[in-house]
């Protein structure tokens, strides 16, 4: 297997591919990879006799096309006008997927399809998330190198701006997913345990997980994406091994980091790993999970992602742009320090595409390390670079590195809309930039550090942006509400900041691609999914816990039994069981949901949720306290 093909390389010619894929007929089909606005990419096997036939069409769009029913493109491609081309992009890596359970038998190698980024084309115009990153890229290029030129002397950079001639976007996701057995329920109580007194995190891992975690390592470098760390994450239990050997009862986290990249093809790559790391573990027998928070009340998956910065020069050397001249000296350039804001002012419209489901906003909540709060920390000297957990944005420094100078941002999930974040985040970005090429580093400094209910040039008065804390233990709710802005509880609070804030969103889409129909195609197929869960999945499970929470027969019972049972009751029948003069909580969340009424059904989940924990609570107490 040695000399599979695995990559194509950005910007190969045609005449090229075409001898490649001759080279290697093991491959047998090719698939156009578009990206709708809910994240999802498309797959087809179209036979590669016909992609190298008809290549210059598949160029130009106009030998595939799909419609809207098949992807989600909500306000944009309806079904009276459904018609989406699909051009591919030459520009990034082209990766090819193996099927190592079906073998070619002339060649005995493994089945492939070479999966072809693409874009998605409706009346003549691109409306796909790898558009929305590419074109807002292009704007903000245009944009920055320009702004140089006008200011060339900028504080805190160790490059005049007249020298710079191009701009480098740099991008980096960290994976984290759960490995279960497939089918077998693991001990939620005795995984919490195990995260609380640290038994998982970096641990070694055994058996059929550590074989699928070195072969995906293994697999991932053959793609070029240089794999830089596989380990076990802070969730799990140890497994149990059976009778003939093998381990059983696998339920642990594991995380996969890999090399950054530009923004558009790091974006690519993340869903290379998703697909890679799935196969890998299912032919091990494992089940592999990338949602945001599987369980509740154990780590959820987190996707840090991390932003740079850097300008070309003409003599084509590379300038972090967000790094000191004197990193001892001082934490970051003005370009860096206006990037940094412009990141935080603007986050309440960057979090839609951050967290647009049920799922994400479970994982958001304090005590797991889930950024919950608009904060970010700088580290309480420029000589110690912070390593602050418990905020929004992290500032990674290496002080003997510039180069290594970036931003983290923390609230990103596995299943999140990188494409989209990252275009919300770079124009973000602009806007923080311009702001503070005029200004010296200490100012900015000052201002980003600056107390909620101080005036300033640029943040906002009420809120403070700084912290060195501890988030989540050193403040109270109510204190990081106040301070930090309060977080949505729900999708529809989510999306709901997208109305709020007009002039934020100005901002975000002010470079043309992430315009207007984009927006609320994106807000309208997060609210349908966001009510369809609801009703069709979420609801029926939480039901479910209801039914469970049955009285227990018992020859003893004390007025303790008799309190808890009673209030149990109570909660059941408030959430699960209408008459004819009241409805439930279920049933009035449903009501409101057909009804278009998602404010007050988004205050019912949070009611819902608050009282099912309660009814899980008291219902642990009374069980265990029956004999």
């Amino acid at each position: 297997m040695a000399d599979l093909l695995y990559t194509i390389k950005a910007n190969t010619p045609k005449d090229e591919i075409i001898r490649q894929l001759r080279e290697h007929p093991e491959i047998k089909f090719v698939s156009l990879v578009g990206i709708d606005l809910a994240g999802n990419d498309t797959d087809e096997k179209i036979p590669v006799r016909i992609f190298m036939k008809d290549i210059d069409e598949f160029y130009a769009g106009t030998a595939v096309q799909t419609d809207g029913s098949s992807v989600v493109l909500p306000g944009i491609a309806t079904l009276n006008n459904a018609k989406v081309d699909m051009p591919i992009d030459p520009s990034v890596n082209w990766f090819v997927d193996y099927n190592f359970e079906h073998y070619d038998n002339a060649t005995n190698r493994p089945v492939g399809t070479l999966r072809i980024p693409g874009f998605l084309i409706h009346e003549g115009k691109r409306v796909d998330s790898r558009a929305v990153l590419t074109d807002t890229l292009v704007n903000v290029k245009r944009e920055l190198v320009n702004l140089f030129h006008l200011h060339p002397d900028i504080d805190g950079l160790d490059v005049s701006g007249k020298e710079i001639i191009d701009i480098v976007f740099t991008s980096a996701t960290e994976l984290e997913f759960w490995v279960k057995t497939p089918l077998e329920e693991a001990s939620v109580e005795e995984m919490s345990a195990a995260e609380i007194m640290q038994e998982q995190y970096w641990e070694r891992t055994h058996g059929a997980v550590r074989c699928a975690l070195e072969q995906a390592i293994i697999e991932l470098d053959k793609f070029g994406l240089q794999v830089e760390m596989g380990h076990k994450e802070v969730g799990g239990l140890k497994a149990q091994i059976d009778e003939s050997g093998h381990l059983t009862h696998v339920c642990e986290q594991l995380e996969i980091d890999w090399r950054f990249a530009d923004a558009v093809q790091a974006a690519d790559n993340e869903i290379v790993v998703r697909t890679i790391v799935k196969e890998i573990f299912r032919a091990n027998g494992l089940e592999v999970t990338f949602k945001a928070k599987p369980m509740i009340g154990l780590a959820g998956n987190g996707e840090h992602t991390h932003i740079g910065l850097a300008a070309v020069t003409a003599d084509g050397s590379i300038h972090n742009l967000f790094a000191a001249k004197n990193p001892a000296e001082d934490y970051m350039s003005a370009v860096g320090y206006g990037a940094l804001m412009g990141l935080l002012k603007y986050y309440e419209v960057i979090n839609p595409f951050v967290s647009a489901t049920n799922d994400s906003l479970n994982r958001l909540k304090p005590g797991f390390e889930a950024p919950v709060c608009i904060v970010t920390s700088l580290g309480n000297s420029p000589k110690i670079p912070a390593r602050n957990r418990t905020i929004l944005v992290s500032l990674i420094r290496d002080l003997k590195n510039p180069m290594a100078t970036r931003f983290e941002l923390r609230g990103c999930n596995p299943y999140t809309n990188i494409y989209l974040v990252l275009a919300a985040s770079y124009s973000a970005i602009l806007d923080g930039i311009k702001m503070a090429v005029t200004h010296k580093t200490t100012e900015l400094l000052a201002e980003l550090s600056k107390d909620a209910g101080q005036d300033g040039f640029y943040l906002e008065r009420d809120r403070a942006y700084r912290s060195e804390r501890d988030v989540f233990e050193d403040y109270t709710q109510a204190e990081r509400d106040k301070l930090f802005g309060k977080p949505p509880a729900t999708v529809w609070e989510n999306m709901e900041a997208l109305r709020r804030y007009p002039d934020k969103v100005a901002v975000i889409s002010s470079g043309g691609a992430l315009h207007e129909r984009i927006i609320n195609g994106f807000r309208d197929g997060a609210l349908l999914r966001w009510k369809t869960e609801l009703i069709s999945r979420i609801l029926p499970e939480l039901r479910g816990i209801v039914r469970k929470a049955k009285k227990i027969d018992a020859e003893f019972v004390t007025d303790l039994d008799a309190y808890n049972w009673n209030k149990i009751f109570l909660l059941r029948a408030a959430l699960a069981k209408d008459s004819i003069d009241e409805k439930s909580l279920f049933t009035r969340l449903i009501n409101a949901l057909n009804a278009g009424e998602y404010a007050a059904a988004s205050a019912l989940q949070i009611e819902i949720y608050d009282k099912i924990e309660e009814l899980k609570t008291l219902y642990d107490a009374y069980e265990k306290n029956i004999i």
